[in-house]
């Protein structure tokens, strides 16, 4: 989540040392962990509203039916004649019939995109009903993170003043932005150091930049010849609304939005989505059915394209253990998870069931001699996560007699600062402390050429099934779930009360304000006194 990308102790990548940061106690430090508290990682969710606000947010042409593929997007195509540069000619489905529908009402096939054109197709023959003029986009969402040094304040700035990372206390709420000045030239020396030990930036953006690309080449060799993909970051560049600017220069009428989080949590494709849901609803004229079609993949966990590419990266890692040492302690794969309160769960959040299936799905095509274990890492505050948490699970296999273990980052698809930093660095001491002796990490699926192909699978496979819009699918997967129950929970969680809220928001910024005085007379950072 945002806040474990900057709260991590920066740890040399060359080999593992004793340089983790004991969590110390301290009054001003628990004045902190409230402000922690009030935090949602990256729920997506907006600043405090009612519910039914909330959700009236996303309303206009986007908003209906949480799983209706026939409504009003097929309505607003049958007032007008068909898309330039669709056919429909040939099987009729996805898209093109759509546009077909509104020349031919009486077609069945009205709530499909398009045909899956690229199945049993030569790579030198277009698809079957998809004309060679319409422009075809796909949109990767990812989080994204600093590239280099000059990056990090900005990048901890837009972290900070996001709701969805701090949630402040209602009266205090306009305080969001001067907060996330402070917190972010505060923290920004200590970041840069973490960041520098693994580079000097966050690799993310070059990953998902080569997956993009490569992912075009893999859809031109399909029949695609001039589909295009852009990528939307969260919390860097390139930002979601200027990939929206150039799918809308590029004049693009067919969109496949497709979040690099194979799991869907509202922490990670729910915060996306819900970007995309504010910026289509403040422009129908630009973003209707009439000028661009789109359809959301909002969970890809269980794809058996998916599920071999992982299984067949973890073989390679457990291929290099030789018989003998197999027979010392046995083969153990880890699972580590990036985590999530609880509390969004029992609000909805369908992560921690999607996460369990697939790390059982992958599991049955491991070894046999293999044991599997799931973990969840990256919790912040004093709320309860999911849980076993990593250290724990570490601290446990060790003890137990693991000797050989290998670890799976499976929520990420590309390598960032919580592979590389708090995985190979912080778990791995941490897991040789404990006596895990022979410690191997699979990497992510990065540009791996069978994920790439999955990934062009997906685009053409959501081309041919029902359409899910950015709206439906943020309440299919409970985006739109009663936020106030959940910060209720929250509050719960820590042994207050709700009506104590005040005084915990009260609290929190007097520890904030005490930080920054100390900072200001002391020339020391607070945060390397109490180790936060």
């Amino acid at each position: 989540c945002g806040l474990a990308l900057v709260a991590h102790s920066p740890v040399a990548t060359a080999s593992p040392g004793p340089r983790r940061l004991a969590r110390a106690a301290c009054p001003l430090k628990s004045a902190l962990s409230m402000f922690v508290t009030g935090t949602k990682s990256l729920l997506s969710s907006t600043t405090p509203s009612t519910s039914s606000q909330r959700k009236a947010k996303g309303g206009g042409v986007l908003a209906g039916p949480a799983l209706s593929t026939t409504g009003s997007l097929t309505a607003s195509l049958r007032t007008r004649g068909t898309p330039a540069g669709f056919s429909h000619s040939g099987p009729r489905g996805g898209l093109t019939a759509l546009a077909a529908a509104t020349l031919d009402p009486s077609s069945s096939s009205s709530s499909r995109l398009i045909q899956s054109a690229a199945v049993g197709q030569s790579a030198a023959q277009p698809p079957p009903a998809f004309s060679t003029e319409t422009k075809l986009g796909v949109l990767l969402l990812n989080l994204g993170g600093p590239e280099n040094q000059d990056d990090v304040e900005g990048f901890l700035y837009n972290l900070f003043a996001d709701p969805d990372i701090i949630r402040l206390p209602k009266f205090i709420s306009g305080l969001q932005k001067p907060l996330a000045t402070l917190l972010s030239k505060r923290r920004a020396p200590q970041s840069r150091e973490a960041y520098e030990s693994i580079g000097g930036g966050s690799p993310i953006v070059q990953y998902t930049t080569a997956q993009a690309r490569l992912l075009e080449g893999a859809l031109q060799a399909r029949g695609f010849a001039d589909a295009k993909c852009y990528i939307g970051m969260r919390y860097w560049y390139p930002f979601t609304e200027q990939a929206l600017d150039e799918i809308v220069s590029d004049e693009v009428n067919a969109l496949v939005i497709l979040p690099l989080y194979p799991q869907f949590s509202i922490s990670t494709s729910g915060s996306s989505l819900r970007v995309l849901q504010e910026e289509f609803a403040k422009d129908q004229a630009k973003w209707g059915a009439d000028r661009i079609l789109h359809t959301v993949v909002p969970a890809w966990y269980s794809r058996p394209g998916y599920v071999q590419s992982v299984a067949g990266l973890i073989k390679e890692e457990l291929s290099q253990y030789t018989s003998e040492e197999a027979l010392d302690g046995g083969l153990h794969v880890l699972f580590s998870a990036h985590g999530v309160p609880q509390s969004y769960i029992a609000a909805g959040d369908p992560y921690k069931r999607q996460m369990a299936e697939c790390v059982d799905l992958i599991g049955q095509h491991l070894p046999k001699e293999a044991t599997v274990h799931l973990s969840y890492q990256s919790r912040v505050g004093p709320v309860e996560w999911l849980r076993p948490y990593t250290d724990d699970k570490l601290r446990e296999l060790g003890e137990s007699g693991v000797r050989n273990l290998v670890v799976v980052p499976i929520s990420f698809v590309s390598e960032h600062i919580e592979t590389l930093e708090e995985i190979d660095m912080e778990y791995r001491e941490l897991a040789e402390e404990s006596g895990v002796t022979r410690w191997r990490r699979c990497p992510a699926l990065n540009t791996d050429a069978s994920f790439i192909q999955e990934l062009s699978s997906m685009v053409v496979d959501a081309l041919s099934e029902p359409t899910l819009s950015v709206s439906a699918a943020c309440i299919q997967n409970n985006c739109e779930s009663d936020l106030e129950e959940l910060d209720r929970r929250l509050v719960g969680q820590v042994g207050v009360t709700e009506s104590a809220e005040t005084i915990n928001g009260r609290l929190a910024m007097v520890g904030l304000l005490t930080a920054f005085l100390f900072e200001v007379f002391s020339g020391q950072r607070f945060s390397t006194l109490v180790h936060f």
